[in-house]
């Protein structure tokens, strides 16, 4: 066992593995990058991901104990539990605790799989790929007007209290359909990546995901 409280994050800068390494940031916590850049082709880094998670898929965790741990809202209540002290999530018996897990939950089951499908969609329907990119990318877009419309004007998603929730804006609209579609389309949303671009800890780790920043 690793008694040093040392995580180990498999990550692409730019991919959902940004999200755990603002995560863990946020928790003050020691952490060591293993790039994998490349792991969506046949190669080396896709080989190493595999070994240890068979999806194949960032953001992938080995934790202090050497247990393995994959999916973005487990890492994300896990870490809640551990580090309550970092703010990532409601107390349990908080008022705004039902609020959170339905849209964390949400953006897990409902935006994540638009990538999952749209980015690669060779791999679900052959040579009519075009049809599968364009639907993925609308309905990603519908997806995120609902969630426009549950988002309220007091500064994060959940109002005036900061979670995890605003981690996901900031770095999923840097993704298709990207900040200048938000902007315009979903401006709360903007507004709430605008200030999370803006926070200390999360901040600095959104400029070396997406060196375009700076």
């Amino acid at each position: 066992m690793d008694q040093t409280g040392l995580y180990t994050v498999f990550a692409v800068p730019g991919w959902g593995s940004a999200l755990a390494e603002a995560m863990l940031a946020l928790c003050a916590t020691p952490i060591r990058i293993e790039d994998v850049t490349g792991f969506d082709r046949p190669g080396a880094a896709r080989d190493r991901l595999l070994r240890i998670n068979p999806l194949g898929q960032v953001p992938t965790l080995i934790l202090p104990d050497g247990s393995v741990m994959t999916e973005s809202a487990a890492i994300a209540l896990l870490l809640s539990e551990r580090h309550p002290q970092a703010g990532l999530a409601p107390r349990p018996a908080g008022p705004s605790r039902p609020a959170f897990l339905r849209r964390l939950i949400w953006l897990a089951a409902n935006v994540y799989p638009t990538f999952t499908y749209g980015d690669y969609p060779q791999r679900w329907v052959g040579e009519d790929t075009k049809a599968l990119r364009t639907s993925t990318d609308s309905y990603r877009e519908n997806l995120w007007r609902q969630f426009e419309s549950d988002v309220g004007e007091d500064g994060w998603v959940l109002g005036r209290e900061f979670s995890v929730l605003d981690v996901y804006v900031a770095v999923m609209t840097h993704w298709r359909p990207r900040r200048a579609w938000f902007a315009r389309e979903c401006p709360r949303l903007s507004a709430i990546a605008d200030r999370a671009d803006d926070h200390p800890i999360v901040g600095t780790v959104l400029r070396r995901n997406f060196p375009q920043m700076a």
